[in-house]
């Protein structure tokens, strides 16, 4: 009786261990992906589920005498490993010296965007404005692709009287989001926070609220003489996952291999990526086969960089910095599950990858701040949106 006890429980921890096997292979996508997993760094995950579950189920059902005990002992050391070394390969983070750049990342000239600068290329309103602001202007800050856009509001309602550039900054997204938290801007106009920016905000009692004010896609790039013209959704999570790590797997046989370009960790395209990632770990950028291909160390001009006679790369950014601010000729935009990210396709919602950007205020926005908040969202203010070249929200509102 005792023994037959002892058997149903082993069968019982063995489901048990494998039935947490198969979920954690199908919460990381192992399953759907299993038929693009093309290099062993991808693979190296999956093999440790097995290895930690095989072993498990080894440990419980072989007998434990003296003789066996160094097997005992070999297998569970392999569970223990297996285990420990789970999370590093996920994100494929294996290496000790990845060539990676010290410098900083290159920007477009924004001086053309300069708010009342001669001759600058901001979208201006035919007719009267119906806000002016004369005093106790707003300070205003933001991602580098949406300064065009704040640039507009500000030339159009702020009274050129009494600015200066002062009121009007563009340091980045990471930048101006610690700017917003710490009191030192009115409103910061970016894509959504990270995790690590929310939990920052909220750990010294910041109170973000965030205005949505127009909508923009979230474009993936290769260069333009890379073959491959459309890219599904499932195919970007496992390229930058780390399962796919070959062109061939995109039909692409003279590829060679995937050279995977990130932003910086707290950049607006960086958040991009990981809302699309979700709760899926990213890759952690993999060594690249020469120091030389990452350039002038701007994604928009490494995606195009040539190795072996081919362009092998992929990266993201938003769609009007790619088409307007930092145009690269030798880049091209890739279409989504067969969508490409054109007004039409962002409008009626063909495709995937669009997202509302925001005017950020720490707490409700109160005085000027909600007075330009409110005009932003008038026509007028949808209106310099449109003609910046991003989409205009249909109904306005607000959100956290």
């Amino acid at each position: 009786m005792k023994k037959r006890f002892l058997v149903i429980i082993r069968l019982l921890i063995t489901f048990l261990v494998w039935v947490l096997g198969g979920y954690i292979l199908h919460r990381y996508e192992f399953f759907i992906a299993f038929g693009d997993i093309d290099n062993i760094v991808g693979i190296m995950p999956f093999a440790l589920v097995l290895t930690g579950a095989s072993g498990t189920t080894a440990i419980l059902w072989i007998k434990h005498t003296k003789q066996r005990m160094p097997i005992s002992a070999t297998i569970s050391l392999l569970i223990v490993l297996s285990a420990a070394l789970f999370p590093t390969a996920l994100r494929g983070n294996w290496w000790i010296n990845p060539t990676v750049s010290n410098e900083s990342q290159s920007v477009p000239d924004l001086s053309v965007y300069a708010p009342f600068s001669e001759g600058n290329k901001i979208a201006k309103l035919d007719g009267k404005v119906n806000l002016r602001l004369n005093e106790y202007l707003p300070v205003l800050d933001g991602a580098t692709a949406l300064y065009p856009v704040y640039a507009a509001f500000a030339e159009a309602v702020y009274n050129e009287e009494v600015f200066s550039q002062n009121y009007v900054l563009c340091t980045n997204t990471r930048s101006a989001y610690e700017a917003i938290i710490s009191g030192d801007r009115d409103i910061i106009f970016v894509a959504g926070a990270s995790e690590q920016q929310m939990a920052y905000a909220k750990s010294v009692g910041a109170d973000l609220q965030f205005t949505p004010i127009g909508r923009e896609a979230f474009v993936f790039l290769t260069g333009k003489e890379n073959p491959v013209d459309n890219i599904t959704e499932q195919q970007i999570r496992n390229i930058y996952s780390g399962k796919t790590a070959e062109w061939r797997t995109l039909s692409w046989s003279e590829g060679g291999k995937i050279i995977a370009f990130q932003r910086p960790e707290g950049s607006g395209s960086q958040t991009g990526l990981q809302n699309i990632m979700g709760t899926l770990p990213i890759q952690v950028p993999q060594p690249l086969p020469d120091a030389g291909l990452i350039g002038t160390n701007s994604l928009m001009k490494q995606v195009s960089v040539e190795w072996r006679g081919v362009q092998p790369s992929i990266g993201y950014s938003y769609r009007y910095y790619v088409l307007t601010m930092y145009a690269n000729p030798n880049v091209k935009l890739l279409r989504v599950n067969g969508a490409e990210p054109s007004t039409e396709n962002i409008q009626n919602g063909n495709y995937p990858f669009v997202a509302d950007f925001y005017a950020v205020t720490n707490g409700e926005p109160t005085g000027n701040a909600k007075l330009l908040i409110d005009w932003i969202l008038s026509p007028q203010g949808q209106k310099i949106i449109e003609e910046t070249g991003y989409t205009p929200l249909i109904t306005a509102g607000k959100s956290k």
